[in-house]
């Protein structure tokens, strides 16, 4: 099989090569942190750039490297002092105080260092502390919609599109082909791999079934408000009594896990954060599918809320929940330079009730920054109706918004 490169991450990596500055790719198992260092390695190899000290946590032949102290043994012996050295290291975060090691290297001229993680307590206050804030995170997510068509050599079409809400972004997926079982089966697996390895033995977790019902529960209302207390009262009143600490620890566990993300509520009236009652989004909305099972007739407007968020994030954008006196705005998406841009996600714009509402809440908001809705509305390309634009969700995924 034909290796199909991500030049959008590959770019953004090797710029940030040469700046003495320590490159950490981040992300959710199996979304290609690992491809992407291999593709490094394997440059730096074949074009004679450096010398390459590689290290893969999920390789048995790693297993004695579990201390700074033992990385730095085995760095030193593989170290060649007359060239470059490339120190790439997957997995790092299963490495005890790792940190230590990387700022023992991190400020030498003839060393790069390039490291992945499956955890964000990897970027932790102890790491911030001990090499100052130089590090530059990269976070490679599922595959958008058009590396999906790439992966699986599709061109853009509703029929791709469909498979796309179905299966989600994880690229091992496209060596399973079309059989749905052994995708499902696949994302199954991905995702119990990092509820143990990454949140139950990393945290300690002795109530391991209440996290699974948890994530299930996060699961079947992804794009719905989520309070702590209110998932602890119903535990309580079934004869599961769960604490809201506990509850507020598990939720973030499973964030920095890159299971999900924490997505906060604004209030663009008052243009503040409210500190409560947040929505929680899948990083792979086929892991999503997965758990929740069947087919999508019955979810299908959350699994589209779900992908217009990633595809916001992807995109670089910060995004919050729209909080309106009388309604709300599905996502507020701001660029570094403050520049917004409003989004109500929908299925189909079928009906006048839809219509007011999606449209309606849009026109409530009386500033000039441009507002989306986007849909699978059959036969529409673009449209427009008082300065709204409304973008089929194939046109958003392929184009984004401007």
């Amino acid at each position: 099989m034909n290796l199909i490169q991500r030049p959008f991450y590959q770019n953004k990596i090797e710029k940030n090569l040469g700046k003495n500055t320590i490159i950490i790719l981040t992300g959710q198992r199996r979304v290609g942190k690992s491809f992407l260092l291999r593709m490094l390695r394997d440059k730096v190899m074949a074009e004679g750039l450096g010398n390459v000290i590689f290290i893969d946590k999920e390789k048995s032949e790693f297993d004695n490297i579990s201390s700074y102290q033992e990385l730095n043994k085995y760095i030193e012996n593989h170290l060649d002092k007359t060239r470059k050295n490339f120190i790439l290291i997957d997995e790092i975060q299963d490495i005890k105080d790792f940190e230590k090691s990387l700022r023992n290297y991190y400020e030498d001229d003839d060393v790069e260092i390039v490291v992945t993680g499956s955890n964000s307590r990897m970027l932790s206050s102890d790491l911030s502390t001990l090499i100052g804030g130089r590090y530059k995170e990269i976070h490679i997510f599922p595959l958008s919609y058009p590396e999906f068509l790439e992966f699986n050599h599709l061109k853009d079409s509703d029929a791709a599109l469909i498979k796309y809400i179905n299966r989600g972004g994880l690229p091992g997926m496209i060596l399973r082909g079309d059989d749905e079982s052994e995708i499902r089966e696949y994302q199954r697996d991905v995702y119990n791999t990092a509820l143990l390895k990454d949140i139950i033995m990393r945290n300690e977790i002795r109530n391991a079934p209440f996290l699974e019902n948890l994530v299930k529960y996060l699961a079947d209302n992804t794009g719905k408000l989520v309070s702590a207390s209110n998932i602890s009262k119903f535990m309580n009143s079934s004869g599961n009594p769960v604490t809201t600490s506990a509850i507020l620890s598990y939720l973030k566990y499973l964030c920095e896990a890159f299971l999900v993300e924490r997505v906060g509520r604004f209030d663009i009236h008052g243009k503040r954060l409210f500190e409560s009652n947040d929505k929680y989004y899948f990083e792979d909305h086929g892991i999503r599918n997965a758990i929740t099972g069947g087919k999508r007739e019955g979810d299908i407007e959350k699994v589209i809320e779900n992908i217009v968020y990633s595809h916001l994030i992807r995109a670089g954008y910060d995004v919050k929940v729209g909080q309106l006196r009388n309604g709300e705005i599905d996502f507020v998406a701001t660029k570094h330079d403050g520049n917004r841009a409003y989004i109500q996600a929908s299925y189909i714009i079928g009906n006048q009730d839809t219509y007011n509402r999606e449209f309606g809440n849009l026109k409530a908001i009386q500033d000039n920054y441009p507002k989306y809705v986007v849909s699978v509305s059959p036969l529409l390309n673009e449209s427009e109706d008082e300065g709204i634009r409304h973008l089929h969700l194939r046109k958003f995924l392929m184009e984004g918004i401007k």
